[in-house]
């Protein structure tokens, strides 16, 4: 009767947590305050039903982020307490490879919208009727059918614009973009540097290569703000922008995530959280942080290099 309760398997079974409910409450608090901040910026108004969009957002985003923070802190204290297992270590790899599974899905996706609008420049597709002063019309949901060449010259990369703001030029490849893909690719060798010194237990290495990765992230996301600071198009009213902005910035938002994910690393490296035989924090972040790196290399070359046309000097 006394070991009634003991565990005679390889599988952990968490302990009541009450991060579950509380992320799904956040994540419908930040929902709702985007849909009302877009509704709200919309219409003019500062507030919808009493609720200011922006205020509303920002508070599910702080419980969203407080419950990541709590929830892991969770996972490092089971693994600690060891109950990781080599089942559970493996589930948890498992895990991490469906996720960065969907998450090559979600690339896919802009990619898909980017070679859509550039292998079909001059398509004919489905849009909102407008009136001759570029207002849609309200109310009467009329559809009419409109060549991509009258937005922008049936040609990819698109013709400038007339007030030369809107579209002017595309990136020249060979400049900051290939200096971030360097750097990018010099990432990936000090973060696999890191890893084999942990496989090694050398400690200092460990360190040395996971600080290093993080500046070097660092350092990528302040070229990439720099970049768009001195874009020769904008994001709106031109799907050239729209295309190349959502793609490039979300990746932007994954190799700032990644940084972040790779600098707990190092907090945790430099108090002594991983050994040779028990690291899939670290191993996750290195993961991601490779998937990084080839959907940069992705980017680079198809809507960088082969998207640049003739680049004026």
């Amino acid at each position: 009767m006394a070991d009634g309760h003991a565990k005679h398997h390889d599988y952990h079974l968490v302990n009541p947590s009450p991060w579950p409910l509380v992320g799904s409450i956040a994540a419908f608090i930040m929902a709702v305050g985007a849909i009302v901040w877009m509704k709200t910026a919309a219409a003019g108004s500062p507030a919808l039903l009493g609720m200011r969009g922006p205020w509303t957002f920002a508070a599910g985003m702080g419980l969203v982020l407080l419950t990541m923070f709590m929830w892991w802190r969770d996972v490092i204290h089971e693994a600690h307490a060891g109950d990781h297992t080599p089942v559970v270590r493996l589930h948890l790899r498992y895990g991490m490879i469906m996720f960065i599974a969907s998450e090559i899905m979600f690339f896919v996706a802009w990619f898909w919208a980017y070679f859509d609008a550039s292998l079909f420049p001059a398509a004919v597709e489905a849009m909102p009727v407008t009136s001759l002063d570029g207002v849609v019309t309200q109310g009467k949901n009329l559809i009419g059918m409109v060549e991509r060449n009258t937005l922008f010259g049936g040609v990819w990369p698109p013709k400038a614009t007339a007030d030369n703001v809107t579209f002017k030029q595309t990136f020249d490849p060979w400049g900051l973009p290939l200096v971030n893909t360097l750097i990018l690719l010099l990432s990936g060798t000090t973060v696999t540097w890191a890893h084999h010194a942990l496989l090694e237990n050398n400690r200092k290495g460990l360190i040395w290569g996971l600080l290093l990765t993080v500046i070097l992230g660092a350092t990528f996301t302040i070229c990439q703000a720099y970049e768009y600071g001195h874009a020769g198009f904008t994001f709106a009213n031109h799907l050239y922008g729209s295309t190349f902005f959502m793609a490039t910035g979300f990746h932007g938002a994954h190799v700032l995530i990644g940084t972040i994910f790779l600098l707990v690393c190092l907090i945790r490296a430099m108090k002594g959280h991983f050994s040779p035989k028990q690291h899939f924090g670290f191993e996750a972040a290195a993961w991601y942080w490779h998937f990084v790196d080839v959907v940069w290399l992705f980017l680079f070359i198809c809507i960088y290099v082969i998207g640049a046309g003739k680049v004026a000097h």
